[in-house]
């Protein structure tokens, strides 16, 4: 799946400015695009769990990044998924 990250706050609750520097990339972000799903054992699809739009968490390090039209992407797969935000 395609997913393009979810830029952070650039201030903290209490109102404090985070400089570029100190910021981390966000663990948070939107899917773009799925495939059609992976195969199991006897050759049938598994059906996505999640859809376009789906706001998700993931891991740190997780998926490969791109740039696709100007934009840094993330490909990864499902099951670097650590959930959906409602």
């Amino acid at each position: 799946m395609l997913v393009e990250r979810v830029e952070s706050e650039e201030k903290t609750a209490g109102g404090l400015i985070i400089p570029d520097s100190a910021k981390e990339k966000p663990a948070e972000g939107v899917v773009v695009a799925v495939g059609a799903g992976a195969k199991d054992e006897d050759g049938d699809r598994i059906s996505m769990d999640v859809k376009e739009g789906d706001k998700i968490l993931f891991g740190k390090w997780s998926g490969t990044e791109i740039t696709l039209d100007g934009k840094e992407m993330l490909i990864m797969k499902e099951s670097d998924i650590m959930g959906i935000i409602a």
